[in-house]
């Protein structure tokens, strides 16, 4: 699953033996709430008749089951389910069964008068249920012109749509039915196999479409979706690929069905394996929660995630559809064909997937740069794994809730890291190899990280289960600490690093780690161990200790080689290995081993940078500065003054924009276009609004990188007029891609009245609640509008907590840790400690986190902030 998002802990001092009771409780009922092993489900057979105007839906189902002993009971998951019958017919003998609900476990327990024998056994259960409006489970997305029943079963939601035994080690097959109207369609995860007349209900033409029996899986993957979607198809490898969507955005699918045709070839040959499924279909969905679902074979997506104009989208968009697609078809092999036993390696289906990603879509177009963008979601990884509240990759989640918190981006982010990390210490082929014999060896079943780094340790003839153990089990960040260079060596000192520096550590930690030297132009991979920690280095006069800028770990060198490898960035490092630097002097500063002037006199030296992502990457953190170090008003403005004087030349030096110039080219224009109007720089915040009004009255004018960043500053700077012609152009365009941004952009004004305009449309429901809690947490980030923004959601809570859905809540709640000061830390705490939201628990205590991290960075830098602004004056 792609996010467009993201433990039980007890609380210190506690006496010892109140402190065990409370965690042997807890286990008890987290263990609870797992299904027991003695009934195995074989096959399902749903028939399913959904009623899209009533909004709920009835089923006819029968699960073939082996009970391992004998048992009168059965339970499986069911949740808003409501059950009509259920019989059990085992040896030859059929019998009733009554039900008990646990609504608390989400758990049904079928009761038999009699003793089901050791076995086979066939359910059959007859239920209906609700098409609910909280994109979970089987539920209705809808359009200005009719309703759409869609799935979204990822992770526990399927026990909404049909009883089941949800958890991903229970795999079956599945044949699926759906009975609709006879004007709409059905797309599930195999092919038709029947499309037949059926009886009408209540006056109205009725057809069932059947499909094909699935392959073995898990309940999380299977997907149905009943509406009028219209379709463009394409071949790969000799598998047909649809890509569908409403009707009136069907051909803005052809783009992403291109990058499938490329990537499903792609992904081929390196697993080695041919894709399983008879036919692939990505399907966009009005209203959906995460980004994309990898349903086997019948993948879901926001529309924004799929549906692009070629050509009048921004490179941006293109990456982040290609990205998408690639991320969800990697799942194809990685999590749907072979699946984590149980979601504590939920980093094993997103980490590889979220690794795969950019691989793929980079031998697509390597000319967009995605080694660069990969090094840049390190570094915010990095950051934020080195929170005194991260968690390791592997962590206890057992409730509902918790394996929601698990799609994090620790799951996502560190886990695609460590991966990337080691395909660089084995090299890409060996790699390959490694996951091709893991899939291989786990075809249609489940598998843990231990058979992952097997597999991958068999292979390379490495000690990769060490690697990958010490940074699975492990929470944090290493900090490796490079002594001066001896007799051909270099020592390495290993400790955990904090972002904080007065965070309390626990016990020493050490990891296994492969460390990439970069001396001159060459590069060699050494492992630092708890026994190794001294790496030989070949004479050169140059020293970079992250090779490639792959390294998951912090670095802190001798004053006199940190001093070589800024005076050598832009000649010896490449790009990669640039925001590797950048990253780790920010990182750096934040825990007060360097300053905030040693930072922007980074900055300084590399501002003349060809390549805009590394550029971008640098100047985020100015912004930061800006929001979060800078506690006055005249500090802010002294900071943009220098971002005048610093980058205007080289706006500057760009020259006109011509017809052919390079995309390199267009992007860097667009982001000193938009660092110059953010720092107000007069003539530029004048020609974004006209840029923004030329945009608005056609959407080809103006080139679309430079228009995504004219119409921030316009709208930043805007007043009502502008903002009534935005949102006219979000209610009139019929493009997800203009929709959103547009939508968005209402959340840029500073007018108060236009802030609450945006607030009152986000409470009264006007914005689809797929899209609401992000434009939220945006207003929340941005340093002038979070203080009205907060007020808002305080004195409006029912109407905002009513937009939440399963996980959007998380971004709202973590993004008021963007707050400075001791009083709205413990606003923020007891807020949401008084105003529950679903699973949050980890998201609040990151936010009380970051707000402390803010007081403490600002309480030790804006000093520092001070003697630089002055000393640039």
């Amino acid at each position: 699953m792609s996010p467009v998002r993201p433990c039980f802990t007890l609380r210190f001092g506690l006496l010892a033996a109140a402190a065990t009771v409370a965690l042997t409780s807890f286990i008890a009922r987290a263990e609870g709430q797992r299904l027991p092993q003695t009934v195995r489900p074989e096959h399902y057979s749903l028939a399913l008749t959904p009623d899209l105007k009533a909004a709920t839906f009835t089923g006819d189902e029968t699960i073939d089951v082996t009970l391992t002993e004998p048992s009168k009971t059965i339970t499986l998951n069911a949740a808003e389910i409501s059950f009509k019958s259920v019989t059990a017919t085992a040896a030859g003998a059929t019998e009733a069964a009554t039900v008990s609900l646990d609504a608390a476990k989400e758990q049904a327990t079928f009761i038999f008068p009699q003793e089901l024998p050791a076995g086979r056994a066939h359910l059959a259960i007859a239920y209906s249920g609700i098409l609910n409006d909280k994109l979970r489970g089987f539920y209705l997305s809808k359009t200005a012109k009719r309703n759409y029943a869609v799935t979204q079963l990822e992770s526990t939601d399927a026990r909404r749509a049909f009883p089941s035994f949800d958890e991903p080690a229970f795999k079956a097959t599945y044949s699926i039915a759906l009975t609709v109207d006879a004007g709409d369609t059905v797309i599930s995860n195999t092919n038709i196999v029947s499309d037949k007349p059926a009886a009408a209900i209540d006056g109205a033409a009725k057809h069932t479409i059947t499909f094909a029996t699935t392959p073995k899986m898990s309940t999380y993957l299977v997907a149905f979706l009943v509406g009028d979607f219209k379709c463009v198809s394409g071949i790969s490898d000799g598998t047909p690929i649809r890509a569908c969507a409403t009707p009136d955005k069907v051909e803005l699918a052809r783009f992403a069905l291109s990058s499938a045709e490329f990537i499903l070839h792609y992904y081929n040959a390196y697993f080695g394996i041919k894709y399983p499924m008879p036919k692939l279909d990505m399907i966009a969905l009005p209203d959906f929660e995460a980004g994309a679902m990898e349903n086997f074979g019948a993948i879901t997506y926001r529309e924004t995630d799929l549906l692009i104009d070629a050509k009048t989208a921004t490179l941006t968009q293109k990456k982040r559809v290609a990205s998408v697609v690639a991320h969800e078809m990697a799942h194809q092999w990685f999590g749907d064909m072979v699946t984590m036993q149980w979601w504590n390696n939920t980093w094993l289906n997103e980490g590889f997937a979220t690794w795969m990603q950019t691989k793929a879509a980079a031998a697509w177009h390597p000319e967009w740069h995605y080694s660069q963008d990969d090094a840049v979601t390190l570094n915010r990884t990095l950051d934020l794994d080195s929170l005194a509240t991260t968690h390791a990759i592997r962590a206890e989640a057992n409730t509902p809730g918790e394996i929601n918190e698990m799609f994090d981006g620790i799951s996502y982010g560190k886990g695609g890291a460590v991966l990337a990390m080691v395909e660089n210490y084995l090299g890409e082929e060996t790699f390959r190899r490694g996951v091709h014999n893991y899939l291989a060896a786990h075809m249609y079943g489940n598998a843990t990280a231990e058979d992952f780094w097997n597999a991958q340790t068999a292979t390379s003839k490495k000690p990769v289960d060490a690697i990958l153990s010490s940074l699975i089990a492990q929470p944090g960040v290493p900090l490796l600490n490079f002594g001066a260079v001896t007799n051909g060596s270099i020592a390495v000192a290993q400790s955990r690093f904090y972002l904080d520096p007065r965070t309390k550590a626990g016990a020493a930690q050490t990891w296994t780690l492969p460390v990439c030297l970069k001396t001159g132009a060459a590069a060699s991979c050494e492992l630092v161990s708890p026994t190794k920690q001294q790496l030989q280095v070949p004479a050169s006069s140059f020293l970079f200790a992250d090779a490639a800028g792959k390294g998951y770990y912090r670095s802190v060198y001798p004053k006199a080689v940190y001093a070589d490898i800024v005076a050598h960035a832009e000649t010896s490092l490449s790009p990669e290995e640039r925001i590797s630097v950048i990253g780790n002097e920010w990182a750096l500063m934040r825990s007060e081993r360097a300053t905030v002037g040693d930072y922007l006199n980074l900055v300084a030296a590399i501002h003349s940078d060809p390549n805009a992502i590394v550029l971008s990457n640098a100047l985020g953190n100015i912004a930061a500065i800006e929001s979060r170090i800078a506690a006055t008003d005249e500090e802010r403005a002294e900071l943009q003054a220098w971002e005048r004087k610093e980058f205007s030349p080289v706006y500057q030096a760009l020259g006109p924009a011509t017809a052919d110039e390079s995309e390199d080219k267009k992007q860097l224009r667009a982001l000193l276009f938009g660092v110059l109007g953010s720092a107000k720089d007069p003539a530029v915040v004048v020609e974004a609004r006209t840029l923004a009004e030329r945009y608005i009255a056609d959407q080809t004018a103006v080139e679309p990188a430079l228009a995504q960043a004219a119409l921030g500053i316009a709208a930043s700077n805007g007043d009502a007029a502008l903002y009534d012609k935005i949102e006219a152009l979000r209610a009139s365009s019929d493009k997800p891609a203009v929709q959103i941004e547009m939508l968005h952009l209402t959340g840029d004004f500073s007018d108060p009245a236009l802030v609450t305009r945006t607030l009152d449309a986000i409470a009264a429901g006007k914005i689809r609640n797929q899209d609401s809690a992000s434009l939220l947490a945006g207003m929340l980030r941005d340093r002038d509008l979070q203080e009205q923004t907060w007020s808002y959601i305080k004195d409006h809570w029912e109407q905002i907590h009513a937009q939440f859905t399963t996980s959007s809540g998380a971004y709202v709640v973590g993004a008021a840790g963007s707050f400075c000061s001791v009083e709205k830390h413990d606003e923020v705490l007891e807020f949401f400690n008084t105003h529950k939201v679903m699973a949050t628990e980890r998201a609040l205590k990151i936010a009380g986190d970051n707000i402390n991290s803010c007081i403490r960075l600002r309480q030790a830098q804006e000093p520092n902030l001070k003697t630089w602004l002055t000393e640039q004056k």
